[in-house]
């Protein structure tokens, strides 16, 4: 018998605004409310609200809180300030990833959030790590007691100002500081996962619908919809962020996928360093590409690509582009295949269709 699906606490608020639920990493989650696209090209035009309360918050501290980090992710945490943030991910010690996960500095240690469908594994993954090396330090799963909610978009500042007396022009953007949001204690960070400015709202669970009513009611002035993953899948595409499972797993390592600034080599010994070492010095097989189809068809995961003298890769995720109206994809290409420009087929149910490579990210935002 399959185990039931986790919810959100805002799984009654999603069932009330006629939300169409699907199975996502072990939960029951929005993938949309009304079009996939038009909430897309809200994001981009004005501000949509995400519930994201299904992604994992650790929290890290104690004596050795820092160094376990160090230690464990592929990054560098000891250089963030108070109330920073760094976009980084766990390894395996052949530097296939486990995670790719967004860390930030916070006032009593380092608040580590990763992907729901990675959370158990991830903490376990953690936990042994801390056993073998003995760190000194507390790991604390928080996620079951902490809900996230998510306005995203060019007018979430203003919309935001009206709930907040936090600083928000201050408030970088990879940052986060403590702050009340409409009557909520919240960490608000500026972060997000749409390529849109945006915040990211954490907060205790039992707070959540609460909160999400809030920047509802507070968002109908400045054009608010609710967003489901539907449309934020489309969104991360279009700014060519991967998504775990798709262009980030355990059999590549963040050099392929484009990451390799995020590895911090020179800051010690760390899980994966002597491989990643390897990979920079050598260059990796693989590469992460961008293609725009040509032809009338649509890439999707899992779909053949076929370069020129024989070499081939596979399309990644791929879909509709409502921003720049084209037909996007992301894939992997032997790195001799991987060039700006070139020409490339995708095979779509039996038949090639033409695609150019083009340079990643497909949109980025001018604000």
């Amino acid at each position: 018998m399959a185990p039931s699906l986790r919810r959100t606490p805002l799984a009654g608020v999603h069932a009330a605004l006629g939300a169409r639920m699907v199975p996502f990493a072990g939960w029951e989650m929005p993938v949309q409310y009304a079009s996939i696209l038009d909430e897309a090209r809200t994001v981009r035009q004005a501000v949509g609200l995400f519930d994201l309360s299904h992604m994992g918050e650790l929290h890290v501290s104690g004596p050795d809180g820092l160094a376990f980090l160090r230690h464990a992710v592929i990054s560098d945490p000891a250089t963030l300030g108070p109330g920073q943030a760094q976009y980084s991910m766990l390894c395996t010690e052949d530097g296939g990833v486990i995670d790719d996960l967004i860390v930030y500095r916070v006032e009593d240690g380092y608040w580590v959030v990763c992907n729901a469908a990675n959370r158990d594994a991830d903490v376990a993954h953690l936990r042994d790590l801390l056993a073998r090396t003995g760190f000194d330090a507390v790991l604390d799963d928080r996620s079951d007691r902490t809900g996230l909610v998510a306005p995203q978009g060019p007018r979430a500042e203003q919309l935001l100002a009206t709930l907040t007396d936090a600083d928000l022009p201050a408030l970088g953007y990879y940052h986060a500081a403590r702050g009340s949001v409409a009557g909520t204690d919240c960490l608000i960070a500026r972060t997000g996962y749409t390529g849109e400015d945006g915040f990211e709202l954490f907060c205790d669970a039992d707070r959540a619908v609460e909160l999400w009513e809030a920047v509802r009611a507070a968002g109908e002035p400045f054009g608010l919809a609710p967003c489901g993953l539907g449309s934020r899948d489309i969104l991360r595409l279009e700014a060519g962020m991967p998504l775990y499972g798709n262009e980030l797993d355990r059999e590549h390592n963040p050099y392929e996928a484009n990451m390799g600034r995020v590895v911090k080599l020179d800051k010690g010994e760390f899980v994966g360093r002597d491989a990643l070492a390897d990979v920079a010095r050598s260059g990796p097989q693989r590469r992460l590409v961008g293609l725009v189809m040509r032809d009338n068809a649509i890439a999707r995961h899992g779909y053949p690509v076929e370069a020129t003298g024989g070499a081939s890769g596979v399309v990644t995720s791929g879909g509709p582009s409502p921003t720049l109206d084209e037909r996007i994809a992301m894939a992997y290409l032997p790195a001799e295949a991987a060039a700006i420009g070139a020409a490339v087929e995708v095979v779509v149910r039996d038949r090639p269709y033409r695609a150019e490579q083009v340079k990643l990210p497909f949109y980025k935002r001018s604000r």
